[in-house]
């Protein structure tokens, strides 16, 4: 959902970045439909409010709720108001929202109804002046952001080959045992697979990980991928070399010597056998919340960051689903909470019975890898767990 806030006297312009973000074309078929016919009243929120101002700390998904029943259907919420609102994804402080109800149908309005025949004005007489404001910093995101961006930068999943060849820490100055911000180490590459200082290639930061866990689909048991722990990042200074040297029985040798990197930032101390991978590029990812195209089965496969089995609302949690499967960034999922296994105590033959699955929830994607994703549990009724089942929200 966009919009522009307009003042008098000031021109506002609007992030690149942001105008870029896609709009699929489901989403753009519904906000088209929307704009031709409104919502069906019984689709409204039940205390959906008669107009909104939209304040700084707003979200989309928080405002979507305000005005419908599910958050995650914000086409319907931008098609509202189609004509006005050009760019989904660009929302900002001071813009108000009228709801207007007629004939059983909804819409959504940036003026008041009063106001849409305004009576002819008096002449006035105006100098001409502009002043100019970004908005670049005033965009409201999709959910809250501080709940997501840590994320971004940390976790990774990766192959056991990829894993396995990564470069590690093998020494450390003075003997050092633990490595922090400022510290200076070396690395080497795996077997045939030399760390060297590239001069084509531009970005020498890496991340440094460790204690990488397999992540195993809750059905199957298959290993899906390996979720590295974030501890740092380090910048490469001189790439791995070899220089000749002389046993002490003068017979000539070849030294092999280290990559030395800088530990320039550090979540936890660092040591000997840590590995690096290299820091991915930025990304420009929507993360406006929407339902998948086809039928999704997944299940949870662990909690991110944490020892124990249950995640609790704002918590980041793995799914084994991922691209190959058609998952993105912003895809909706419904959790269900799986239906308990007991005895019929009532049936002389005590028949063992399996409880229905109940819906206890919602969560976002909002990292995607191959054969799994990251999500945000967004709303929850009771506790989510490592193979509660995730299906389409509707």
């Amino acid at each position: 959902m966009a919009a522009v806030v307009a003042l008098t006297g000031t021109l506002l312009s609007a992030p690149l970045g942001a105008q870029q973000l896609p709009v699929t074309a489901q989403q753009q078929a519904s906000a088209n439909q929307v704009a031709q016919t409104g919502v069906a009243l019984n689709e409204l929120a039940a205390n959906a409010p008669g107009d909104y101002s939209v304040k700084e700390g707003d979200t989309l998904w928080a405002i979507s709720a305000l005005f419908l029943k599910s958050a995650w259907r914000w086409p319907e919420l931008w098609g509202m108001n189609l004509q006005d609102i050009k760019n989904p994804h660009l929302i900002y402080p001071g813009q108000k929202l009228y709801l207007v109800k007629k004939n059983g149908r909804a819409s959504l309005l940036t003026q008041s109804p009063s106001l849409a025949e305004p009576a002819a004005p008096d002449t006035v007489r105006w100098s001409p002046r502009t002043r100019s404001q970004s908005l670049a910093s005033s965009a409201l995101p999709t959910l809250k952001s501080h709940l997501i961006e840590p994320f971004l930068a940390e976790p990774v999943i990766v192959d056991e080959n990829a894993l396995n060849s990564a470069p590690r820490i093998v020494a450390t100055q003075e003997g050092r045992v633990l490595l922090s911000r400022g510290d200076r180490a070396y690395a080497r590459g795996a077997e045939g697979a030399a760390l060297i200082d590239d001069p084509k290639q531009k970005q020498k930061a890496y991340r440094v990980f460790r204690n990488a866990a397999p992540l195993k689909d809750p059905t199957t048991g298959a290993v899906l991928g390996y979720e590295a722990q974030y501890v740092g990042k380090a910048l490469l200074v001189r790439g791995e070399s070899s220089q000749p040297s002389g046993d002490k029985a003068g017979q000539p040798t070849i030294d092999r010597v280290p990559a030395t990197i800088d530990i320039v930032a550090a979540k936890e101390e660092m040591r000997v056998g840590d590995r690096l991978l290299p820091e991915p590029p930025q990304r420009l990812l929507s993360y406006v919340p929407h339902p998948p195209n086809g039928k999704v089965d997944a299940r949870i496969v662990s909690v991110y960051g944490s020892a124990v089995v249950n995640a609790a609302q704002n918590q980041v949690v793995a799914i084994n689903r991922g691209t190959r499967d058609g998952i993105e960034s912003g895809h909706v999922l419904a959790i269900l909470k799986d239906g308990e296994r007991l005895i019929d105590k009532t049936d002389v033959a005590q028949t063992a019975l399996k409880l229905p699955d109940e819906r206890n929830g919602l969560l976002m994607v909002f990292l995607p890898f191959e054969k799994l994703s990251y999500a945000l549990v967004l709303d929850i009724t009771d506790g989510v767990k490592v193979g509660d089942h995730l299906v389409n929200p509707r």
